[in-house]
């Protein structure tokens, strides 16, 4: 079969690319990459990673998000995304609080284990319901507690948005997200920095995101005090450790991996506050992600043994992507079978998240191209994914 019946984002290259009508050698030096690679990428015989997408991108004049494109919306959860829509556009409309707003801190925690699970169609379910009450409460108390807790929500709305590269709203989100935050307690104007800074990792303007965190990461150090401010820096600095290894930017690399490896000892064991996991696991799992953006798998994989020889409590939201991570660096080795061995993990532990992550979509892509016969394995796994092989 030809690879590019197998859906991707890579495979999005080529359409786009010719709508422009732009041969492989024109976009190719656009771009500053080889037309080899270019092919390959097109032909679903090399992964498209998110560092040469942001770039093809940019040459063809897209966000990185435009050309992965967008996860679809499922039947069933087009009133519920409806329903989301219309809760963040009323952030300054109030309606009546709501009844019983003591139980508002136990339905987000419930909505964050559903994020930890990668339960994303339960999310987006209950989340409507959810920002409008804690949105009604706020504006009914005016209190820091209350619009530290619309904050957070509109977190968990930017992370929903952002799985399934629903950009307007992830943007709207962290727009929303900053104004509660101007009514909270400190620490969430740090975290909705860091969600901002993730909306401009999402479209691929990776400069952009890292000029976000550097000005929170001196906003931080002065505002918060004790463990607060370790949490808060050590979740900037992961997020400026993926902008800077995007960016292929070593000495930003190794600034914001030493601030977060400093943080995560301060920090202690793994936690999780205000939605978000931080910890030396936590930090981990971005060192490996960044070793395999800046194609130094080997040291990703060996980073990879020493945490999960050690066993890791952290949640299905960061050992999927981790999965996923490993069999890029894998598929990059020339090792065929321990990719797939990892993208089966991470379609075990973290299966909706899988189904969208663009990650997940090219590792199927690429393997059933290079896969010329069937493979049991693989033959299952797309299925799984609803794709045919």
């Amino acid at each position: 079969m030809s690879a590019t019946t197998v859906p991707g984002p890579g495979t999005n290259v080529a359409v786009r690319r010719k709508a422009r009508g732009l041969s492989q050698v024109a976009l190719a030096r656009r771009a500053g990459i080889s037309v080899s690679l270019l092919s390959k990428v097109e032909v679903g015989d090399r992964a498209l990673t998110q560092g040469i997408a942001a770039a093809l991108a940019y040459a063809m004049g897209l966000t990185l998000d435009e050309l992965l494109g967008t996860a679809p919306v499922a039947g069933a959860d087009e009133q519920r995304l409806g329903a989301l829509n219309h809760a963040v556009r009323r952030f300054d409309i109030p309606g009546p609080p709501p009844d019983r707003p003591e139980d508002l801190p136990l339905t987000l925690a419930q909505l964050n284990a559903h994020r930890y699970r990668t339960e994303l169609r339960a999310v987006l379910g209950k989340l409507p319901d959810l920002l409008t009450d804690a949105t009604n409460h706020a504006h009914a108390t005016w209190s820091p507690d209350a619009w530290s807790r619309v904050a957070d929500t509109y977190s968990l709305v930017y992370w929903l948005a952002a799985r399934h590269r629903w950009m307007h709203l992830a943007e709207l989100a962290v727009l929303k997200q900053r104004l509660a935050a101007e009514r909270a307690h400190p620490i969430a104007a740090v975290v909705a920095a860091r969600d901002e800074a993730g909306t401009f990792l999402n479209s691929g303007d990776f400069a952009g995101g890292l000029a976000i965190v550097d000005r929170a990461v001196v906003r931080a150090e002065s505002m918060l005090q004790g463990r607060e401010r370790v949490f808060g820096l050590g979740i900037l600095h992961l997020r400026g450790l993926t902008l800077a290894g995007r960016l292929r930017d070593k000495a930003a690399t190794e600034e914001h991996l030493g601030a977060a490896w400093r943080a995560a000892e301060a920090y202690g064991a793994d936690g999780d506050a205000h939605g978000i996991h931080f910890g030396p696991d936590q930090t981990a799992t971005h060192a490996i992600a960044t070793y395999t953006d800046l194609d130094e798998h080997r040291r990703a994989l060996d980073t990879a043994d020493d945490l999960l020889r050690g066993g890791t409590a952290l949640p299905p939201t960061r050992i999927g992507p981790l999965h996923m991570n490993l069999g890029r660096s894998h598929l990059a080795l020339g090792d065929r079978d321990g990719a797939l061995s990892e993208l089966e993990a991470a379609w075990d532990v973290a299966p909706e998240m899988a189904r969208v992550h663009p990650t997940s979509q090219e590792l199927i892509r690429v393997l059933t191209s290079l896969h010329r016969r069937s493979n049991p394995r693989l033959t299952a796994l797309t299925k799984r994914a609803g794709v045919s092989f």
